[in-house]
């Protein structure tokens, strides 16, 4: 009964056909819902636990008085009588007179016939739950041999899951039995996944069992169709019917796969010394699979076997191992638990349930029509999201969210933003509501406000900025020919690519994505510009406008790869956005800047300082051919150490960071009296041929042997350092960029050198 109240009104209608007497008036009152009828999904079902308590009784009261009830009557008169004993007081006493059983009913005891009646109750609202018909007396003498029921902890919660845990005294002795039945020990979701992988076919299974059977296509018309599209003569489809044929899998070509898995590879420990483990049979060839690509990485059995138990046990041990889950997640994510994986990498925390629960998701609201609109037309090539399971789960998920955010609005392509989380979290809306939350304030800050022109319009030209700054040539191109960002990218950043893109590359993207800070979705654009560089090159303002009408195939692995090297290479204040989420308090900060990588959790959240950017107005970053920099990034990038009252900067010996140079574009004499250690003098006014070329000296012979790597350009006026750039661009020299606020922003630093006067 309990399977039934679970599943959809295509199985209530098959129930009732085999087993309407037991039945729960509120679900006959439902009525029986068409398979077809979509409409019935947004629609709770009446059915649940207390409707199961109603069946119950009928059973019991069928195994007391020893025969079954309303057999003598048809299908629609069974229904019927059901529905009229909320017209009487006493529907056990009821039930007994018009089955001939009343004697027997009376001869009950007294706890029995008060079990019934709780049982029998009409009204739900007054029917006992499950819970409360066991704290009856009745079962008072057998409650003792039965342990109550705890509910587990949940994975987002503060609640030790270890409180019951027991462990042998000696813990060596763990693995050592080896006939354990390792395998028997993970979940059933783990076990089925893995024998996918290792060739288990489950509708091949079906097929052979004959639970799937072939149809002729010709077979399934039917026989009268009238106008409206009902139909009638062809009969009910056994598939569609309730069939409880159970049929068991065979785990042998799985346990033949993984026999050569030692027991420890089930009992990872997080702490030690992982060398210092005993080695499996097969470790060489885990090694081996480790440095394939990641296609095959998540095919091979054994690999994701061990993969799936590391990240189940860190992610039991989440949020107190999380700095470990962005570790291995930066080595690959097991699709098994990417679902809650990046819920772990975007932080999410706390009664995840509670929280959606409260939103209020049933009452109408003006985004609705919007909603229905989008929903159908979202990844529909899925089966899963297209069925009506899925646009009900996308209706409330959306709606909670709208809901939730007063100050936001619905936007065309947050269902598609929705997609994603919702496919890895079908059966826990809440951690896909959850994770939804989570990751709109990091990547998408205020891009979904009533108006968010000047969002993403600052957005489009940092973009804008990072194409001229990785790719100058490309740039010069697509700004000749007007294909300007605005025309191409806004769908990409709105929905964070997965409208661009299917699932199953947006999964590997996103890996990646959720590691890295609010920026690196400018270097997965510039890495898909970079794989049509030559057709873009090639192309005008039309074939471009076309090209990306319907994108071309992109390599998503090489697209991952690219980003990652371009995000290494772009220094973090070049990114700067003054409407990008605000920055964690300096005391909620972990560690120094200077410590951490700039592929971290923490990277994006460095706190302001007076030597970071400062916001300028979005028409004067328009202007601005090569993004600007911060002194405290150009300090970090060049090394410079020392007291601030020191005149001369030290240089550490040795550098881990990508070389860096400087160019001074002020005139010969402020450069004398103070400048960057290890930086050049180009005069602006002498650095440029009429024709645009650099003029020839021994600095920009040293500006032309750095050609690839990062230029700083350090004046006095913005205007000239911003045209130096845009000159040096124009020649296509990359990762080109100005310091923000100029010299005047290194001078309260101490930082500036004077060169020696020669004698």
């Amino acid at each position: 009964m309990e399977w039934f109240t679970e599943h959809s009104p295509l199985t209530i209608s098959s129930w009732i056909e085999r087993y309407p007497s037991y039945l729960a008036p509120e679900v006959i009152a439902q009525g029986i819902v068409k398979p077809s009828d979509h409409t019935q999904c947004e629609k709770p079902l009446p059915s649940g636990p207390k409707s199961d308590v109603w069946s119950i009784g009928i059973i019991l009261f069928e195994l007391c008085v020893g025969r079954k009830l309303f057999q003598t009557l048809e299908i629609d008169q069974r229904l019927k009588q059901i529905l009229t004993l909320g017209c009487v007081d006493d529907i056990v006493t009821v039930l007994a007179e018009e089955h001939g059983c009343l004697d027997v009913i009376k001869a009950l005891p007294e706890n029995v016939m008060s079990l019934l009646k709780k049982c029998l109750t009409f009204q739900p609202s007054k029917r006992p739950t499950p819970d409360e018909l066991l704290c009856d007396s009745i079962f008072s003498e057998v409650s003792s041999f039965y342990e109550p029921f705890h509910k587990a902890a949940s994975l987002f919660s503060s609640s030790l899951r270890c409180a019951n845990l027991t462990l042998p005294e000696d813990i060596s002795q763990l693995c050592k039995d080896e006939d354990c039945d390792y395998l028997a020990e993970r979940s059933i979701e783990e076990v089925y996944h893995l024998w996918c992988l290792a060739g288990g076919d489950l509708e091949k299974e079906l097929v052979n069992k004959e639970i799937i059977r072939s149809k002729p296509p010709i077979c399934t018309l039917p026989n009268f169709l009238l106008e409206d599209g009902e139909s009638f003569g062809q009969g009910r489809d056994r598939s569609s019917l309730l069939d409880d044929t159970t049929v068991t899998l065979s785990l042998y070509q799985l346990r033949n796969r993984l026999k050569d898995v030692g027991g420890e590879a089930f009992y990872p420990l997080l702490e030690d010394d992982q060398s210092n483990l005993p080695h499996s049979n097969s470790n060489n060839e885990l090694s081996a699979a480790a440095n394939l690509p990641l296609i095959i990485r998540e095919r091979d059995t054994e690999y994701q076997l061990n993969r799936i138990i590391l990240f189940d046990r860190l992610l039991k041990a989440y949020p107190y191992k999380k700095n470990q889950i962005w570790k291995e997640a930066r080595v690959d994510i097991p699709p098994l638990l990417r679902g809650l994986t990046w819920a772990a990498l975007l932080g999410v925390e706390g009664a995840i349930q509670a929280r959606y629960d409260a939103v209020d998701k049933d009452t109408p609201i003006p985004t609705d029509r919007q909603i229905e609109v989008d929903i159908p037309r979202c990844h529909q090539y899925d089966e899963l999201l297209s069925s009506p399971e899925g646009h009900a789960k996308f209706r409330r998920v959306l709606k909670a969210w709208v809901v939730s955010h007063p100050d936001l609005v619905y936007w065309q392509g947050l269902d598609s933003l929705c997609a994603p989380f919702l496919y890895l979290n079908f059966n826990s809306e809440a951690l896909a509501y959850a994770c939804m939350s989570a990751f709109i304030p990091k990547y998408l800050y205020n891009f979904f406000l009533k108006d968010n022109s000047h969002v993403i319009q600052e957005y489009l030209t940092v973009f804008s900025q990072m194409i001229a700054f990785h790719d100058p040539e490309l740039s010069n191109h697509l700004n000749e020919i007007g294909f300007i960002p605005d025309l191409y990218a806004i769908p990409w950043f709105l929905t964070m690519f997965t409208h661009v893109f299917p699932l199953h590359k947006i999964f590997h993207l996103w890996d990646t994505l959720l590691l890295g800070n609010s920026s690196f979705p400018f270097c997965i654009g510039v890495a898909i510009l970079q794989q049509l560089r030559d057709r873009l090159l090639a192309n005008g303002f039309n074939e471009c406008i076309l090209l990306f009408s319907d994108l071309p195939e992109i390599d998503i692995e090489r697209c991952v790869r690219e980003s990652i090297n371009l995000f290494c290479w772009t220094p973090k204040s070049a990114t700067y956005r003054q409407y990008a989420q605000p920055p964690k308090q300096a005391n909620e900060s972990n560690g120094t800047r200077g410590s951490m990588s700039c592929f971290s959790a923490e990277y994006q959240d460095t706190p302001k300082s007076d030597l970071s950017r400062d916001p300028i107005k979005l028409d004067d970053l328009k202007a601005e051919v090569s993004p600007r920099i911060s002194a405290e990034d150009l300090i970090d990038l060049c090394e410079l150490t020392g007291p601030s009252h020191f005149k001369t900067p030290t240089k550490k010996a040795k550098s881990s960071k990508p070389k860096l140079l400087v160019v001074d574009i002020r005139n010969s004499e402020d450069f004398n009296r103070g400048h960057i250690s290890g930086s050049i003098n180009i005069s602006f006014g002498l650095a440029f041929a009429t024709e645009g070329q650099l003029v020839q000296c021994p600095a920009t012979a040293t500006l032309q042997s750095f050609k690839g790597r990062v230029v700083v350009i350090v004046g006095h006026v913005v205007k000239n350092t911003a045209a130096f750039a845009a000159h040096l661009v124009k020649n296509k020299y990359p990762r080109v960029c100005i310091l923000d606020g100029g010299i005047n922003k290194i001078k309260p630093t101490g930082l500036l050198t004077v060169p020696s006067p020669q004698i």
